[in-house]
């Protein structure tokens, strides 16, 4: 269920950004050589019948949105306007939202992305949004594997030539006939919610983000 607080005005012009974002980032995309590294686990997971909690960082929605278009992925967006041009972007790209944030609404969306799960969608997370701190991993996505038991799937896009915006996230905009390199870690099960569980799991994930990142700036080189 999508709750807002914006005004009618605010729908308006989320719903012109979304419409004049929609053909640039689909042209774009069209441009785009992708490596891939790792989407044995992808496979793996799917594999056992369980569905993917897909973990990144919230400068890289922009690729991540034009590598797993199509899927049926629920992603929690913010309950902000950003997040409701984000969302619409989104729909146009065959995904759905799960509308909340760690700032707020987050408990409902967790909620949300459960019942997902369970209905046999595959979800998403940006682990660090929606303000940061950037790169800094938040329980939310452990706390849903935990209590879905479906395990988190880590990974990170790396663009060889991009332009890099002046935000929070330093989000990253691969630039057209660009090579984007992606790596998927290894899933990580998490087995119950207990603060102690999640708190180490949270460590690893965490690890598990930089590594991918790591391996996907040497691949797109």
């Amino acid at each position: 269920m999508t709750r807002t607080t914006l005004s009618g005005a605010q729908r308006v012009k989320a719903r012109l950004i979304a419409g004049a974002g929609y053909p640039l980032v689909a042209a774009l995309g069209r441009t785009l050589t992708w490596k891939v590294q790792g989407v044995e686990h992808y496979d793996a997971v799917l594999g056992t019948g369980q569905q993917p909690i897909l973990a990144l960082w919230h400068g890289r929605i922009l690729p991540a949105t034009l590598y797993w278009r199509d899927r049926g992925i629920v992603a929690m967006t913010s309950e902000n306007f950003d997040g409701e041009w984000v969302a619409r972007l989104m729909r146009r790209f065959g995904y759905r939202a799960a509308r909340g944030s760690t700032s707020y609404g987050g408990a409902r969306a967790l909620v949300h992305l459960r019942r997902e799960l369970a209905g046999g969608q595959p979800v998403a997370f940006t682990v660090d949004g929606p303000r940061g701190p950037a790169r800094v991993a938040q329980r939310g996505a452990i706390w849903l594997a935990g209590a879905a038991r479906h395990p988190v799937l880590p990974f990170h896009l790396e663009a060889d030539r991009s332009w890099t915006l002046s935000s929070w996230d330093a989000a990253q905009i691969p630039k057209p006939y660009s090579t984007v390199a992606i790596v998927i870690g290894a899933p990580i099960r998490v087995h119950d919610t207990s603060p102690e569980t999640v708190a180490a799991r949270l460590i690893d994930l965490q690890r598990a983000l930089e590594e991918t990142a790591a391996r996907a700036t040497l691949l797109a080189k």
